[in-house]
């Protein structure tokens, strides 16, 4: 289980409470098994300072805290603190990540059966789409629902997304792509060849929480040979 640490303190040195902390994280290095860490600073007490900081579990902050390094920093701490730090322990209940969930959701409508879906509730009327197999960016919701048409049409695809990393408005993911050719792809007809793809995929989300870019890379000319399109030029 997710393990979240609040570490909260007020200080009338903040300048060097970032420089022990870069120090901090410069000595421990590889050894902290830490995810993320935030610091923020009250808005309406620019000395009370609050840190979040993410474990994969609590087990894994325990073991952290009994890195040397750590009673170090602690010892640095309380010296810069007007008073002690407060520490609070939360195990993470539940966990939102909506830029992985649009990302999964969007994979997902790309390979469902029957009728695209209109998207419109994960892409932006202006979404921008760059695939190196095209010889122009696609542009606009419309454009990109034909281009994703065009793929459905000459294959019965489904994608399995490896791996997703969010961070901010953007996102990447990691995919496979198997399919069965079923119809025209750029000239080439249906072969009935079960095909495989990998490839990865950028997002930048707009303000209204929507993919507003997308950054195609895949092996298209591992796929064009498993359609057999390069027979005769290996020949």
């Amino acid at each position: 289980m997710t393990f979240v640490q609040l570490i909260e303190c007020r200080t009338s040195r903040p300048d060097e409470m970032n420089r022990l902390m870069d120090d901090w994280a410069a000595r421990s290095g590889r050894k902290r098994s830490a995810t993320h860490a935030l610091v923020g600073t009250d808005r309406s007490d620019a000395s009370h300072v609050v840190e979040v900081v993410e474990f994969p579990s609590y087990e894994e902050a325990m073991r952290d805290s009994n890195l040397p390094e750590t009673d170090r920093i602690y010892r640095g701490l309380v010296a810069l603190c007007d008073e002690l730090p407060a520490f609070t322990d939360l195990d993470v209940v539940r966990d939102e990540r909506p830029a992985e969930d649009s990302v999964r959701r969007f994979f997902a409508a790309l390979a469902a059966p029957g009728e695209l879906a209109p998207l419109n509730d994960l892409l932006d009327e202006d979404v921008h789409s760059r695939d190196p197999m095209n010889p122009q960016d696609t542009i606009g919701l419309d454009g990109v629902r034909a281009e994703f048409r065009m793929w459905r049409r000459a294959f019965e695809a489904a994608f399995t997304v490896e791996d997703v990393c969010a961070q901010g408005e953007r996102a990447c993911a990691r995919w496979t792509w198997n399919a069965t050719h079923r119809g025209d792809f750029l000239g080439i007809a249906a072969t009935g060849r079960r095909v495989a793809m990998t490839g990865m995929t950028m997002f930048r989300f707009g303000p209204g929480g929507k993919i507003a870019e997308l950054w195609w890379q895949h092996d298209q000319l591992g796929l064009m040979q498993q359609l057999g399109a390069l027979d005769e030029w290996e020949r």
